[in-house]
């Protein structure tokens, strides 16, 4: 059979229009898929602006699947599913971002540190812990570290918590003294615990001379000389703390009393107990005077004056009630009652209160069982402050 070029000549007019056709098809959805992308990207922002989490999410889902390819988009879902706490579904994001190959190194790093967080919200601290790993090295190193800390800390791995603490002070990233000395402490009670009482010391040893001004260190080695038999040195310890650490001797007051009647020696923690009371009036110190002057054969009205001073000085209804405790009334056949009542009244004002948090207890934390913060808990009580 004759080829006929006539029916090629007829065709191309048709396989022209067809193919005009169908660009203008194609240019039409992608001139909608863009505006499709960007509406629902500013309807989620508009969401999250109005704290409205659902509707942003149902918002940059419906972006991603317009527009699969942006990692951006990526990367806000997945904040936001942590933020809910969905924590599966933020890390199957960011594990989506880390398979993808056409990424950039920042961006899979910044994916990387995304899953590290998941886990940690999450409670996943050894996943957590590998994922934080990998970003050494990377822009996200400092906030890594940092994390990694706090996971540490929560895990209760005092060794590589104070290793990481190192590694943050060599970067510059401020000073973790006084965390790596609670880290020492911390292994202290652990040691001592296992009645391993002379390396126990050595520890607290290096906790003081990590940081001399932190009274923590010198307070459990103290209470470790004590239990083993030595008052008079767990004495002279606490008196140090008092010079050291001014600042909380009204949690050295005390054990500082019980120290010094256990060497036969009141005075010798009197006399700066009294020091320290008028310097920074305290409950706990005042608390600690009374009882020693009632052990020197004073009278119990002369040792109870001290509170009527407390209160000459300023209002307390803690002072007070210590006080009332030995008046006789006028109808004392009623003073149990009233005692009792007061002593109700008073419990919540000798709480100790977390300066971050706000959490309240009825003995001081050097690490806020709330919030995790270290060194949060003034040494007043919450009356005083």
């Amino acid at each position: 059979m004759d080829f006929d070029a006539t029916l090629i000549l007829m065709g191309l007019p048709v396989a022209f229009v067809l193919g005009w056709f169908a660009s203008r098809l194609d240019l039409r959805q992608l001139r909608l898929e863009n505006r499709q992308a960007p509406k629902a990207y500013f309807r989620g922002l508009n969401f999250l602006l109005n704290e409205q989490q659902d509707q942003a999410i149902d918002a940059f889902i419906e972006a991603v699947q317009n527009d699969p390819d942006t990692s951006e988009l990526h990367f806000a879902l997945g904040n936001l599913f942590r933020r809910r706490g969905e924590y599966q579904r933020a890390v199957r994001v960011h594990q989506h971002l880390l398979s993808r190959g056409d990424i950039s190194a920042d961006d899979r790093h910044r994916a990387q540190h995304g899953l590290a967080l998941d886990y940690l919200k999450a409670g996943l601290l050894d996943r957590a812990e590998v994922a934080l790993l990998q970003l050494e090295g990377t822009r996200f190193e400092a906030e890594a570290r940092l994390a990694l800390l706090a996971n540490y800390e929560r895990s209760r791995d005092w060794v590589m918590a104070a290793e990481v603490a190192q590694k943050l002070e060599l970067a510059d990233q401020g000073s973790f003294a006084g965390r790596r000395a609670h880290y020492l402490c911390e292994q202290a009670a652990a040691l001592a615990a296992a009645d391993n009482r002379a390396q126990a010391q050595q520890v607290l040893a290096q906790a003081v001379a990590l940081a001399p001004g932190m009274a923590r260190a010198r307070l459990d080695l103290a209470h470790l000389q004590f239990s083993s038999g030595e008052p008079t040195q767990a004495l002279a310890t606490l008196l140090e703390a008092m010079v050291a650490a001014p600042a909380a001797v009204a949690l050295l007051a005390q054990p500082l009393r019980l120290y010094a009647q256990a060497c036969g020696t009141p005075d010798a923690a009197l006399v700066p107990l009294k020091a320290a009371y008028a310097a920074l009036p305290s409950l706990d110190v005042l608390d600690a005077i009374v009882a020693l002057e009632r052990n020197r054969a004073a009278s119990e009205d002369t040792a109870r004056d001290w509170y009527v001073r407390h209160l000459e000085k300023q209002p307390s209804l803690v002072a007070a009630a210590q006080w009332i405790a030995g008046e006789k009334l006028e109808h004392e056949q009623f003073h149990p009652q009233v005692q009792r009542a007061l002593d109700h009244a008073v419990k919540p004002l000798k709480r100790y209160r977390c300066a971050a948090c706000g959490f309240e207890a009825q003995q001081h934390f050097w690490h806020c069982p709330g919030c995790q913060a270290w060194d949060s808990y003034p040494p007043r009580r919450v009356e005083e402050l």
